[in-house]
């Protein structure tokens, strides 16, 4: 399967619609993220049971603020609609190999159970202000 291109009209959707999305954030422009892109698609075809997008950074300035990416290329992984990871930096072969093995290894209900203490002790906080 190629990447899916994302944009704001699509990503909520694309995000909701499949349980597992790696996420590309990347520009035409930039050399680490064109060193990454045959990667990315090598672990494309390697995954298909997964949802491999890009976003250009550049046609979707929304998204990348949304994100807060701040430097490119930036790997997120979204699983269950919880980020699960963001790295900027161009990942090697192995290392985004160990990253999808990691990320397929997570206990989601553990996650969402993190996420919400999180949430609930940063509520808390803010209370308390």
């Amino acid at each position: 399967m190629s990447t899916v291109e994302l944009t704001k009209e699509n990503f909520d959707q694309t995000v909701t619609d499949n349980g597992f999305v790696l996420i590309d954030f990347w520009a035409e422009w930039c050399g680490p993220c064109k060193q990454f892109a045959p990667v990315y698609e090598k672990a494309a075809e390697a995954n298909p049971d997964l949802v491999f997008a890009k976003v250009d950074t550049e046609a979707q300035p929304e998204l990348a603020q949304a994100f807060n990416i701040q430097s490119i290329p930036t790997l997120m992984i979204v699983r269950d609609q919880v980020a699960v990871f963001a790295q900027p930096g161009a990942l090697p072969e192995a290392a985004l190999t160990d990253v999808i093995g990691q990320a397929r290894n997570l206990d989601m209900d553990e996650v969402r159970r993190q996420v919400a203490e999180e949430q609930a002790k940063q509520q808390g906080q803010q209370q308390e202000q």
